[in-house]
Order: structure tokens, then sequence, then C-alpha cells
């Protein structure tokens, strides 16, 4: 019979351990298969999310079919504002006349319940704008920065300002013909060209404060020369915002538009911006914005 030496009996245990050893490890350094993120279905009829930092696609659903934008507009209105030289978000604007007659005629479309007389300053018109989607608030900002004699030449200037703007941003589905959304029959874009705006926007330090606001009151000045405290102005974005690291943007609806959202979200490091526009109601396109925020976070990562 023959029968191993104890030292054989050794060597071998041990040459045994360090192969089992080397498995183990190499088991360890290969990485599982990663699993595939499932592309969700959105009921909006055109939707768009991309990389913030990078500018990549990650979603597309009719991404360049143009459509109405409703209030979603309001955020080239305050893209052109922030862009004008020199600017002074505290200087003071006058109410005028022609604002409340706009009003009327649309038939009192969302507003910042802003009073003619009273002194606004452009930082208060913007988060008018932005957050209770004053559509007076809009047309006092397309007033005052745009050119010419009369209130209506000035605005028509200022929404050719939007327009020159679009083109330089390479938005090249989208056409303005109104400050605040409003259409007169063509006010469009489409869910690639709002985020492309959406992500120049956000550049802006003060568009970014405005729009992750969730409530702001505003002291003005009135015609009298007292000062008038507003009733606060809540953001029609507020149910989004913080969660899931969404910062805003802007919403919008409309008979025809239906219901539109324009959005940027940031959580861990990784940023996604998109646009959804046409959904059947509010709560179908906040649950849209929800899966594609998510389905973006998981592109990245």
């Amino acid at each position: 019979m023959i029968t191993a030496s104890k030292g054989f009996r050794v060597r071998r245990a041990a040459a045994v351990a360090v192969t089992t050893g080397a498995v183990l490890v190499t088991g360890a350094l290969t990485a599982a298969p990663a699993q595939a993120v499932t592309t969700p279905t959105i009921t909006a009829k055109g939707g768009f999310v991309m990389n913030s930092a990078n500018g990549k696609t990650l979603f597309t659903k009719a991404a360049d079919t143009k459509r109405l934008t409703a209030s979603t507009t309001k955020i080239m209105t305050a893209k052109v504002v922030l862009s004008q030289s020199n600017l002074n978000l505290d200087t003071k604007v006058t109410i005028r006349k022609e604002v409340s007659d706009y009003m009327v005629a649309k038939g009192y479309p969302s507003t910042a319940r802003l009073i003619v007389g009273d002194k606004v300053t452009v930082r208060q018109l913007l988060y008018g704008m932005m957050l209770p989607s004053g559509c007076d608030a809009a047309m006092a900002l397309a007033d005052k920065f745009g050119t010419g004699s009369t209130v209506k030449a000035r605005v028509q200037s200022f929404i050719g300002k939007m327009n020159t703007t679009a083109k330089n941003l390479g938005m090249t589905n989208t056409h303005f013909d109104s400050f605040d959304g409003i259409s007169n029959g063509s006010n469009y874009s489409t869910p690639r060209d709002l985020t492309k705006l959406a992500r120049s926007a956000m550049k802006s330090s003060t568009f970014k404060t405005v729009v992750k606001t969730k409530a702001y009151t505003a002291k003005t000045i009135t015609s009298t020369g007292s000062i008038r405290t507003m009733a606060t102005w809540k953001n029609t974005n507020a149910p989004l915002i913080g969660w899931n690291g969404v910062l805003g943007i802007k919403t919008g609806s409309g008979t025809e538009a239906q219901y539109c959202l324009v959005f940027a979200a940031t959580k861990n490091g990784e940023s996604v911006m998109g646009a959804v526009l046409t959904a059947p109601s509010e709560i179908k396109r906040t649950e849209d914005v929800k899966k594609l925020i998510n389905y973006g976070y998981a592109k990245i990562s």
C-alpha cells in the first residue's frame, strides 16, 4: 500500500486552498450582467429627456413634432429678459392700463393679480410670471424690454427677440407669436426644442432660483406711494418641486395644448432635463414626468 507522506499532504492542502482562493477572487471580480432599463410608456403625445451635463438624448417620443406650448412659452420670455445687457433686477416697472385691458380681452387667463399704477421690480415680475404663470407679468416684461413708441410695438419687438433667441439656440422647430403662450395661430415648439431652451435658461442662477421657489410674496409700490403686500404667488409646479431632486421648471395648460411641463432634476450628481407636451390631464402629466425622471436617472447610471 502506498501512503502519502505528512509533508505531501500539507503541500497538497495548501495548493487546494490557493486554487480555491483564486476561484473565489476571480468570481468576485466578475461583474453581474447589467439589467436592461425598461423604456417607459407615457400618455403625453410628445416627450423628451436628456442628460443635462452633456446633452445626450435619453428618451424620445415624437420629440420633434410641433405642438402648442401654452405657458411653457414663458421660459423664453424669462430667457430674453435675463439676457438683456446691464440688467438691473431691481428696476421698477409701472403697470400700464394696457396690461389690464389685455387680461380682459383674453378672458382673464392665469394672473399675478397686478394692479394698474403699481410699481413692480423686474425681479418681482419674473416671480409673478413663472410661479402663478401670470400673463399680466409676462406682458409687463415684454413691454419693458421691447423697443418702440407704443405698447403694441414694444410687445411685437419683444416677441421678435424671442424668435431670434430660439434660432440662436438651434430651436429649429419653434416659433413664438406671443409672450405668454396664448397663441395667435403660430405659437409652437417641440419637446426637444423646449429642453434645449431649458438647458440654456437654467444656466442663469436667477432663473434657477425663481423656478424652484414654491411660494413668493412681493411688496409693491402703489400709485399713491404706499406699500402693497401682494397675495402670495404659489408655484403651479410646487407639488413636483423637491420630489426626486426636481428643480422646476414650468407648467402649461390650455384647451388645445392640454397639459405640458418642462422639467429639470438633479440627484446624487446626476442631472436630467426634459419636456412633455399634450398630456391628457394634470395627473397624467405628473405621472409621465415622474416616469421620465426615474428613467433618465437609470439610463445615466
